[in-house]
């Protein structure tokens, strides 16, 4: 199983960062080497957040652009905590490695807008609805590898409750409502959940109802990531392939579909009334 690495959104703003200097000090990658004696592709790499910079390297490209002593806090601030090491580390063994980037990810969002047609999204999951998922989707996983996936998702929960909660759009197709995920009671309280959660203010959950017929997110489950410092950041996870899409087409098409999903979808009020009558039937 690949093994975790480290969130990349500090990384990537340390990036930006230091081709924003260069640019703005007027030189060329080759110039910058020239004066350095870094190899120009090792500055494309640290531009581009495929390297992290040592901190002398960092000191010496501060140097060269006439970094202001506050901007140099700041980048070796952001260098220092793309080295930390996160509340991941216990079940990082268990998590595949795009999964845990994508955990790194969205612990440094201020916004997520996620699109689910088979699931309950992970941040709005019981224990036992997660359980059963995790399980029933790997049924090669050991005990212990399910414990610990379901350790690490309900501790992304804690995104939603910090003292800057994370904003979370969900969408989800009606479909998922229906399906039995570790049995009747499992679903009855992954429900009673949901409209518990959805009544927090920075929780906005809408249900595509079967009467919508086809509509975009049939091809399956997507997720943006919105970020205050930095690009946003596509997530399109699958059996097979786990993809990060970061090209503005990529994030305005994606962007452009979620928002084709909401309208499609009941309001909040109307996706509520839905939930209720789930569990009336049930």
């Amino acid at each position: 199983m690949a093994r975790y690495k480290a969130p990349t959104t500090r990384l990537r703003r340390l990036a930006l960062q230091l081709r924003q200097l260069r640019e703005e000090a007027g030189l060329s990658h080759q110039q910058v080497a020239n004066e350095t004696g870094l190899v120009a592709s090792t500055l494309f790499r640290l531009e581009t957040a495929k390297t992290k910079p040592q901190l002398r390297t960092l000191r010496t490209l501060c140097d060269l652009y006439r970094t202001s002593p506050e901007r140099r806090e700041e980048l070796e601030a952001l260098l220092r905590a793309a080295s930390e090491e996160t509340w991941l580390q216990p079940t990082a063994e268990y998590l595949p490695g795009p999964y845990a980037a994508y955990i790194g990810f969205e612990r440094e969002a201020s916004a997520l807008h996620n699109f689910e047609p088979s699931f309950v999204p992970g941040l709005l999951q019981t224990e036992a609805y997660a359980s059963a998922v995790i399980a029933g989707s790997a049924p090669k996983a050991s005990p212990e590898e399910v414990d610990g996936r379901v350790a690490a998702r309900l501790k992304r929960q804690e995104l939603l409750t910090q003292q800057e909660p994370l904003t979370l759009e969900a969408v989800i197709d009606e479909a998922v409502l229906h399906r039995l995920v570790g049995g009747k009671a499992v679903m009855c309280a992954q429900v009673e959940y949901l409209r518990e959660a959805s009544r927090q203010p920075n929780i906005r959950l809408q249900v595509i109802p079967y009467e919508a017929g086809a509509h975009p997110g049939m091809h399956g489950s997507f997720a943006i990531l919105r970020f205050e410092e930095a690009q946003d950041v596509v997530y399109i996870e699958s059996s097979t392939n786990d993809l990060f899409l970061e090209s503005q087409e990529d994030i305005g098409r994606y962007s452009l579909m979620f928002t084709d999903l909401q309208e499609l979808a009941l309001s909040p009020e109307a996706s509520d009334a839905l939930l209720a009558k789930v569990l009336e039937e049930d």
